[in-house]
Order: structure tokens, then sequence, then C-alpha cells
């Protein structure tokens, strides 16, 4: 497989949310959330890499004690769309057993990687297991699965941008992109 070479053509991104509009809903996720487990234990389990900037966010907005932790999954690779096969490549370092656990993803597409996740937490015996996502890619869905927060929907198009990447790549953006025509073009050379 050839390695993919990064370009920065950002005139090819059409921003689709904004930097302000990502801080304000996070803020009100995290509020939100603060008073949904307001005098309880609460875990943050991050779903690698995507959500990092999501969760490094909504923590600061969250203003209950609370502690975190981390899954690593693949579904993608290098593709733009889920191959549907999850497999794990970091577990949790915490156990959870009796404990109030919240699943922070950067975005909902199919549902199989989230369905697959749930059905492992839930065997580990959590007091409550619940989603928070910042992207719902709804239309996509082909596994019912429960997300209790959302930040925003999306449409069936892919995005990157705010921890979200393409080969690694435009995770560090502010915002949340679509690539436009020419995007997805090679480099010269």
């Amino acid at each position: 497989m050839r390695a993919v070479k990064p370009h920065w053509r950002l005139e090819h991104l059409e921003i689709f949310i904004t930097e302000e509009q990502i801080r304000q809903r996070v803020a009100e996720l995290g509020a939100q959330i603060s008073r949904d487990y307001e005098g309880q234990d609460l875990l943050l389990v991050a779903i690698l890499k995507g959500s990092v900037v999501f969760l490094a966010d909504l923590m600061r907005h969250i203003t209950i004690p609370h502690s975190i932790d981390f899954m690593a999954t693949s579904s993608y690779g290098a593709a733009t769309e889920s191959s549907g096969i999850v497999r794990i490549l970091k577990d949790l370092d915490i156990p959870i057993i009796g404990r109030n656990v919240l699943i922070v993803e950067d975005i909902v597409d199919t549902g199989h990687t989230l369905s697959y996740l749930r059905r492992m937490l839930l065997s580990r015996e959590p007091a409550s297991l619940r989603v928070v996502t910042l992207l719902d890619k709804r239309s996509r869905r082909e596994v019912d699965v429960p997300i209790d927060y959302v930040g925003f929907e999306v449409p069936n198009a892919f995005v990157i941008g705010y921890g979200l990447d393409y080969a690694e790549f435009y995770r560090n953006l502010p915002y949340i992109a679509i690539p436009k025509e020419g995007f997805f073009d090679e480099d010269e050379g």
C-alpha cells in the first residue's frame, strides 16, 4: 500500500461546522452531562484517536469529578469508509464494574463499532453505560445503537477536522470540514 502524501490544500475544504459552533455545543454538552451525573461516579472512555480533541475540550466543561480512560479500535484503516470489521487495538486500563461509563466518540457512522463496544463494555457490568458523540451520521446507520448526547448531525459525507482525519492528517483543524473536488487528488512529484 502506497503512503499518502499530506497536502494542505485547505481551499479544497468546505467548512461545515465552525470552530465557534463546536466550542458552544461542547460547552452545552459538558453542562448537560454535569447535571445528569451530579453526585455520581463518572468514567469517560474516549475512543482513540479521533475523539481526543473532543475529549480534551469536553472534560474541561464537565464540572463534576470524573476520570478518563482510552480504548483504540480500528474499522477504517486508511480508507474513507468503515470496513465494518472492528478490532480492539487498546483496551481499558481501569476496571469498570459498578462505574458509570460514558463512551466519548468523535463520530457514529454505521453503528457497527459502537454496537460492538457497547456489548463488550456491558459484559463488564458497569453501573450504567451511555454514549456522547460529537457527530452523528444517522443516514449511514446500519445498526441501531442508543446515543445519549449528540453534538451535531452530519450528512453522508466524508468529514475531517477536530480530531477526524484523512490518512492520519488534518486532525488538528479547529473546525469540521467536507473535502471538495480536488482534495483527494495526488500531489505532483
